[in-house]
């Protein structure tokens, strides 16, 4: 389908618009939620004139018509599958460019997926505000994106992973608008380059010294193959905020609540969702090496199936 074109006066929804037209053939899901939240936005930015409404609506019209192509598609038509769903896709992309970033493999394959994964993180708030780990990495995806645009830009060579205190306490204090979304100015529409040329696979025997120049995956290949996602550095300060669980004796032992399965209890599809939803949250926190998020949110997920209630 073919969009009138954006006006200038809704200039804040063209990067939602441009990664929804990226997906439309990949990821149906981010299309669809893209372009709602762009609808979102824009009816509250639209001033009513006839540029604007042609575009609003039809935005509309393309949704009510998917919607009704994906009847069957859970996280087109429910809300929960479907926040489950964005989450793990941008957070694929963030970890994709932080171990790039990280390994000084600069370049506008780690810009674009820090900026994409930023613009998902404010799609998010579609479905209310954000956990403490998805503000942090939208806020560092964005200033990562323009840090690193801006350094390959001036030709100078940008510094790799976190920020020093000083400069990460200036992104932190980023300011935010009204609707929470972080005041970044983005780089030059990085999300709408044309994705580069797949690269082919690396050979599954590992190379007996390491070797100099290893083509890194790109970010289309890591979200069509995850298992091209890089395992986060062991060692090194991993982005969210989140700090190592190092478990002892006494903690595990009050740990584990044991649970007992009620006989004959009916789960409903909403709640065999939300289960899910706490089986994911619990895989993203082991990305962070944090053992304790993990474990509460998969005691949820337990106790959500053995007993019909949280």
């Amino acid at each position: 389908m073919e969009f009138p074109p954006c006006p200038a006066s809704l200039k804040s929804i063209q990067h939602f618009l441009k990664l929804a037209q990226e997906h439309d053939s990949r990821d149906v899901v981010i299309a669809y939620w893209a372009r709602l939240y762009a609808l979102q936005v824009g009816l509250k930015a639209s001033s009513q004139t006839a540029e604007e409404t042609k575009l609003l609506l039809a935005i509309m019209d393309w949704l009510e018509q998917l919607k009704k192509q994906q009847v069957d598609n859970e996280a087109i038509t429910n809300d929960i599958a479907a926040q489950a769903h964005i989450e793990n896709y941008a957070l694929k992309l963030f970890l994709y460019a932080d171990k790039q970033d990280r390994e000084e493999n600069f370049g506008k394959n780690v810009v674009k997926a820090y900026y994409s994964s930023g613009v998902l993180y404010d799609i998010l708030l579609t479905f209310g505000e954000l956990s403490e780990e998805a503000l942090h990495n939208r806020k560092y995806a964005k200033y990562k994106a323009a840090y690193i645009h801006n350094c390959l830009k001036n030709g100078e060579t940008p510094i790799p992973g976190p920020f020093p205190d000083d400069e990460s306490a200036d992104f932190e204090g980023d300011g935010s608008n009204a609707n929470g979304a972080a005041s970044v100015t983005p780089p030059d529409n990085p999300a709408g380059d044309s994705p580069p040329e797949n690269v082919q696979p690396e050979e599954p025997t590992p190379p007996s010294t390491p070797a100099a120049h290893i083509t890194p995956p790109t970010a289309e290949e890591v979200l069509n193959n995850p298992n091209k996602l890089p395992s986060p550095p062991v060692d090194e300060e991993k982005p969210g905020g989140f700090v190592p669980y190092v478990p002892n004796a006494q903690q595990n032992a009050g740990m584990y609540n044991p649970i007992v399965p009620i006989v004959g209890v009916q789960i409903t599809p909403d709640q065999m969702i939300k289960a899910q939803k706490y089986c994911k949250y619990a895989g993203s926190a082991l990305n962070y090496d944090d053992v304790k998020s993990a474990i509460e949110n998969l005691q949820k997920a337990l106790k959500l199936l053995s007993t019909g209630s949280e």
